[in-house]
């Protein structure tokens, strides 16, 4: 049987499942940090290892409030001298002032770099496509190759496809983009969003910034936390967190009518109060919402868990792409 042809696919569901997509990623800002001391500092504010981060790497990472709950969740990586910090829009410029203030004496300096780059997710049959943009392709996840276009970056699989991220110069990317067309289906934002949460990969936004702290999203298990390296803002309640046997809730993939982040979560044996918070939400292939929900573990074991109120939209839950640790 012949494969489909971009044009004879319905939607960019399909293209994904059976062919292959690009999109234009504008819900993300990127922050640049550029100095001698660049790494050093945000070694300090990060919950990952930022010194140890090689040409080669891409790695996730959380900012902290004192408190230990997350004011941003990050992609990173090293871009020549600079370290380079992929995250949600929304929150770019809050994140940008407050690592700014810390900065003291440090030589690092954070810049807006997102008015000179621009994002691009692929999905699915992308190989070639990609082939005439960079030399080598990234052979396992988090894996960077650079080349005169920019990076090229392996993200996790999401529906059984292979995903990559490519930042580039903003003219060099969009020269190339109408060209693209003719091998690839172009897609919305919220076909990469859905990617994401069908990853298991949970974004911050300003609805949920402050919210939770990195294993209630699952970052120590996607490696987005290093239990080893020195402190950071919030380190003693994360790894409170971790070696107390503390971690009661976690983030679960599941689809409901209607949903958007921030929204609570209710349990039918508990309605008075709730029980999580939805992380992240885009659009269904079949109608609906799919989500990433943060939830208390025991709201799993029996019941309906509901959004909004006891009363709203169903959740159904379905497995994650990843285990997680049996819980104490």
């Amino acid at each position: 049987m012949n494969s489909p042809t971009v044009s004879s696919l319905s939607s960019p569901f399909d293209a994904v499942l059976h062919a292959g997509v690009f999109v234009p990623l504008t819900q993300f800002g990127i922050i640049d940090t550029t100095g001698d001391d660049a790494a050093a500092f945000l070694h300090t504010q990060l919950t990952s290892d930022v010194q140890h981060l090689d040409a080669s790497t891409a790695r996730l990472a959380g900012y902290c409030s004192p408190k230990g709950r997350l004011l941003a969740s990050f992609l990173m990586w090293r871009c020549g001298d600079a370290v380079r910090l992929m995250l949600a829009a929304d929150v770019q410029a809050s994140v940008q002032k407050r690592l700014s203030m810390f900065v003291m004496r440090a030589k690092a300096k954070l810049v807006d770099a997102a008015p000179s780059l621009a994002a691009v997710g692929f999905a699915g049959d992308v190989r070639k496509t990609l082939s005439h943009l960079f030399d080598a392709m990234p052979d396992g996840v988090h894996v960077k190759v650079d080349g005169p276009l920019g990076s090229l970056i392996r993200v996790p699989d999401a529906a059984g496809r292979p995903r990559f991220l490519w930042v580039g110069p903003k003219a060099e990317v969009e020269a190339r983009l109408a060209a693209m067309e003719n091998q690839l289906t172009r897609a919305p934002a919220e076909v990469w969003d859905w990617l994401d949460i069908h990853a298991g990969e949970p974004r911050i936004t300003h609805a949920t910034s402050e919210q939770f702290v990195p294993q209630m999203v699952n970052f120590d298990v996607l490696g987005g936390v290093n239990f080893k390296k020195g402190c950071y803002p919030g380190q003693e309640v994360v790894a409170r967190s971790q070696y107390r046997g503390t971690i009661k809730r976690r983030t679960s993939l599941a689809h409901a009518d209607a949903a958007k982040p921030g929204d609570e979560l209710f349990h039918s044996d508990d309605p008075g109060q709730p029980c999580g918070l939805v992380v992240n939400v885009a659009p269904a292939p079949n109608g609906g919402v799919d989500a990433l929900v943060e939830i208390k573990l025991a709201a799993l074991d029996q019941g309906s868990v509901h959004v909004g109120a006891a009363d709203g939209p169903t959740l159904k839950f379905s497995p994650l792409p990843y285990a997680l640790p049996s819980e104490i």
